[in-house]
C-alpha cells in the first residue's frame, strides 16, 4: 500500500498530536485526529495552525481536517495509530485500540516516559507496538484563540523503533523528521534525563530558555541527573547521548558558569523564547502531570538499585503539592526548590 493510501490516526490529539497530525496532513497523508471535545470544537471552528522554530507557518482550514471524539469512528480505519496521550491515559487508550482497531494496525507510542510502549503491548497482545521518542517541545495557543495553533519550539528528530518497513517514509515529512532506531530503550532513558527539567519549568513558571540560562536552576537539574545516572549505572542501563553529549558529561556542562554554558550549549538552548514544558501546561490547566512517569521512574529505579535520590524525591513532592492545590505554577525560586519554605507561593 502506498503512503498516500495509508490512514493514520492520532490517538490523543493534544499539542504533540496536533503538531504531528498537522504536519502529516499538510504533506498529503490521510490523517484523522482523535481528540478531546475542547480540541475538536476549536479545530472545527477555526482550523489548525502549524508553526515551528525554523519559521514555517501553515494553516489547515476546518473543512480540510478530519477530527472526531469517537474512537469507534476513528480507530477501525487506521493502518497506523500514533499514540500521543499522556502516560496516565495509556492503559485506557490500549483498551480502546483493542476494542476498535484492526489487528494489523501498527501502533506507535510517541509519549514521554520509559514504559508506555510496554503498557500498550500488555494491553494489545500480539499486535505490532513500536516505541517512539519526540525530542522537541510543542506549545499550544491559549484557550479561545483561533485557529488553534501548535508551535514546535525546539528542534530534533523523532525516533521510532525498527520493526515496520516503510514507517519512516510514511511519517517523515516537512517539519516532522523521523528516523528508525534499534535501541529505543537507551533513547528513552536518555530523553528522560532531560525531561527531568520539565518539573523545574513547571515549578518556576519560567520559559524554558530563561530557566536553562540560569545556573541556579541548572544546578538543580544537574543534581537530579547525577542521581538518575547513579541509579541507571547500578541497574546496568546505558542511556543514549543527549544533544550530542555523553550522558556522564551532561551534569558537568550544566554546572558551567552561565557565559560558558551559553557558548558551549547552543544546541541545547535552540528554543523558542516562550516555550515552557507540558508539565507547566498541566499545572496551569489543573490537570494531573506526568511526574510519576518522569521523576517517578527514577525513584522506582533508585529504590530497586538501593541508590539515593533526595533531589528527585524533593522535586516530586513539590510537583505533587502543586497538583493538589490546583493553582497553576507555584512560581518558585531556585532557593525555594532546594529548601522549600512552609508557604508554597513566592511573592
Amino acid at each position: 500500500m502506498a503512503n498516500g493510501d495509508k490512514r493514520i490516526v492520532i490517538a490523543g490529539a493534544g499539542s504533540i498530536g496536533c503538531y504531528a497530525g498537522g504536519c502529516l496532513a499538510l504533506a498529503g497523508r490521510e490523517v484523522t485526529l482523535l481528540a478531546r471535545p475542547r480540541i475538536e470544537v476549536a479545530l472545527r471552528q477555526g482550523g489548525l495552525r502549524v508553526s515551528d522554530l525554523e519559521g514555517r507557518d501553515r494553516t489547515i482550514r476546518p473543512e480540510a481536517l478530519v477530527v472526531t471524539t469517537d474512537p469507534a469512528t476513528a480507530l477501525p480505519q487506521a493502518d497506523v495509530i500514533l499514540v500521543t496521550v499522556k502516560s496516565g491515559a495509556t492503559q485506557d487508550m490500549a483498551a480502546l485500540i483493542r476494542a476498535h482497531a484492526r489487528p494489523d494496525a501498527v501502533v506507535v507510542s510517541l509519549q514521554n516516559g520509559i514504559d508506555n510502549a510496554d503498557r500498550l503491548r500488555a494491553g494489545l497482545g500480539r499486535r505490532t507496538v513500536l516505541a517512539g521518542m519526540v525530542p522537541f517541545n510543542v506549545v499550544q495557543s491559549p484557550d479561545g484563540e483561533l485557529p488553534l495553533r501548535v508551535h514546535r519550539a525546539s528542534d530534533g528528530t523523532v525516533m521510532v523503533e525498527d520493526g515496520d518497513a516503510g514507517l519512516v517514509s510514511l511519517l517523515g515529512v516537512e517539519g516532522f523528521a523521523v528516523e528508525a532506531h534499534g535501541e529505543m530503550k537507551a533513547v528513552l532513558w536518555g530523553k528522560l534525563l532531560m525531561n527531568l527539567n520539565n518539573a523545574l519549568v513547571a515549578l518556576s513558571g519560567l520559559p524554558l530558555a530563561t530557566e536553562l540560562a540560569d545556573r541556579r536552576w541548572r544546578l538543580i537539574l544537574a543534581g537530579q541527573i547525577d542521581e538518575a545516572l547513579t541509579a541507571m549505572k547500578a541497574s546496568g542501563i546505558e542511556p543514549a547521548r543527549i544533544a550530542g553529549l555523553r550522558p556522564a558529561l551532561l551534569p558537568k556542562v550544566l554546572r558551567l558558569p552561565d557565559w560558558l554554558f551559553k557558548l558551549l550549549a547552543r544546541r541545547m538552548l535552540a528554543i523558542d523564547p516562550q516555550a515552557r514544558s507540558s508539565m507547566w501546561d498541566d499545572l496551569q490547566r489543573g490537570r494531573p502531570t506526568e511526574i510519576d512517569d518522569l521523576q517517578g521512574a527514577i525513584l522506582r529505579l533508585a529504590e530497586e538499585a538501593g541508590t539515593p535520590a533526595p533531589m528527585v524525591q524533593r522535586i516530586t513532592a513539590l510537583v505533587r503539592a502543586a497538583e493538589s492545590e490546583r493553582l497553576g505554577s507555584p512560581g518558585l525560586a531556585p532557593e525555594q526548590v532546594v529548601a522549600p519554605p512552609a508557604g508554597r507561593r513566592s511573592t
